[in-house]
């Protein structure tokens, strides 16, 4: 029989897990990893004789993808265009980006797993005799080794062509030259950090819908258990 356990530890494990494989998983897709130097539109020629402001704009530069302005020759306005500068794999600005995407889509894979799975801990808690909770936060350290490794290798990247394009000549392996993180790159970070909270949760949230507690509940006869 299905025993719906709800806890607010295993409840919060649960959020957590998603939020963390939604906000990695945007961050990887995101074209806010690098912050570029400013750049005067394409078209100056045409502002002055429109009487529009030359104004400069960031253009932002992620793992795979970029955010360029373009700028119309007959018409003042301008757009910005945000999407893949690589049409494949090996088109990657860096082998060092390269893999930094490998390990992350690896790790963001495993906690979008996680995720799905941990929507389903309330009804079912184990599986062959295996605690869910405790696989999952496994599961969750190794994505977290994952996101580590690609996030140290990302800034090796920096001395790419595509990089010093975007950030000066001074750009090199770990010098960001003239560029700035975007906020992708913390929020990367961010989830890392909250990837390994998680992990350490999880065995929370296994010795809450496991206390003596559900126990009695289970005993009593009640399918739905809801504990603070």
């Amino acid at each position: 029989m299905c025993h719906v356990i709800v806890t607010c530890r295993s409840m919060l494990w649960t959020l957590l897990s998603i939020v963390v494989a939604f906000a990695e998983l945007i961050a990887f897709m995101s074209a806010d990893w690098l912050i570029g130097t400013a750049k005067a539109s394409s078209n100056a020629d045409t502002d002055n004789r429109t009487g529009g402001s030359q104004q400069p704009y960031h253009p932002s530069l992620g793992i795979y993808a970029r955010c360029i302005r373009i700028s119309h020759i007959h018409h003042s306005n301008r757009d910005t265009l945000c999407g893949p500068y690589a049409e494949n794999f090996s088109e990657i600005a860096s082998g060092f980006w390269q893999a930094t995407a490998i390990f992350l889509a690896v790790g963001i894979f495993i906690l979008c797993t996680v995720a799905f799975v941990s929507v389903f801990t309330m009804c079912v808690q184990s599986i062959m005799k295996k605690s869910i909770f405790n696989v999952c936060g496994l599961l969750q350290g190794i994505a977290g080794l994952f996101l580590i490794l690609g996030l140290i290798l990302y800034p090796a990247g920096w001395g790419s062509q595509k990089a010093i394009n975007y950030c000066g000549h001074y750009a090199s392996a770990y010098k960001l030259g003239e560029c700035s993180l975007g906020w992708a790159f913390y929020t990367a970070i961010g989830g890392t950090v909250l990837t390994f909270i998680c992990a350490v949760f999880s065995a929370q949230a296994e010795i809450a819908t496991s206390s003596d507690k559900v126990q009695e509940e289970i005993e009593e006869g009640k399918n739905l258990i809801c504990l603070l």
